[in-house]
């Protein structure tokens, strides 16, 4: 077999396991330098990342029901509800955060691109241009809870 030195994109249904597997590593083994772990089988894989190890992907719409985001690949099998009055600007870095599984942190990164397509549903108060106050979603305004926030700035990953 000739490889043609490109790299596959991984297979959806090992995303799918490695993501709804992965928790904090208390497993006293690499704590410090990967604070996440998904084990599968008698293998253990140890997770560090920049930000946050559950990033946001797609906002799955067209569908009967609530609105989901898709997250770390997954399409339909890794979502969680769409929560628009929980989205969380973090005027320090620039990102977007959403409420993830508890398991994997209870935060999640949304990211960039589908960041900058909510954006443009954000409100801000007048004088305040730094973060929003609300987010106007399917005709409704609703006020940005902020309550992501001490999780955030509790307990930032290493």
């Amino acid at each position: 077999m000739v490889s043609s030195g490109a790299l596959r994109p991984p297979d959806r249904q090992f995303l799918v396991t490695f993501f709804s597997r992965l928790r904090p590593n208390r497993s006293g083994r690499y704590e410090a330098s990967f604070p996440f772990l998904s084990p599968c089988g008698r293998e253990r894989n140890f997770l560090r990342c920049e930000d946050r190890p559950v990033v946001f992907t797609h906002l799955l719409a067209a569908r009967p029901g609530p609105l989901l985001l898709s997250y770390c690949g997954g399409g339909e099998a890794l979502t969680v509800p769409f929560e628009p009055a929980r989205l969380l600007p973090l005027a320090a870095n620039g990102r977007l955060y959403h409420p993830a599984p508890e398991r994997a942190g209870s935060v999640g990164l949304v990211r960039s691109a589908l960041a900058f397509e909510l954006s443009a549903c954000f409100e801000y108060a007048p004088g305040a241009p730094a973060l929003p106050s609300h987010v106007r979603w399917q005709g409704r305004r609703l006020a940005l809870t902020m309550d992501l926030a001490p999780l955030l700035l509790a307990a930032p990953p290493p």
